[in-house]
């Protein structure tokens, strides 16, 4: 409507790109220790509660959390550390 499209062309600079991904994997990893530690903590309540849930026996559920759990933290690298190492180096 009349407005320029520079105006609305933001730069985002390596420092604060870097700044950014170091803060989500700081965060992520917190979120990690602490299922982490609820997974082997609490995991035949939570395998119980997750089979009552979805209709599966205890042993699949704690499976599948498990593997969850597992995927969640190959995301975590690739998605925060792997940029966070990345832009460091440039």
């Amino acid at each position: 409507m009349g407005v320029d499209d520079e105006e609305y062309n933001i730069m985002i600079s390596i420092d604060s790109l870097t700044t950014f991904f170091g803060w989500c994997s700081v965060i992520n990893f917190c979120v990690i220790v602490i299922a982490g530690l609820f997974l082997v903590i609490f995991h035949e309540g939570i395998g119980a509660i997750s089979a009552k849930m979805f209709g599966i026996t205890k042993e699949e559920a704690k499976a599948t959390l498990f593997h969850v759990f597992r995927q969640y933290r190959v995301a975590f690298l690739v998605l925060n550390i792997v940029p966070y190492i990345a832009l460091k180096v440039m």
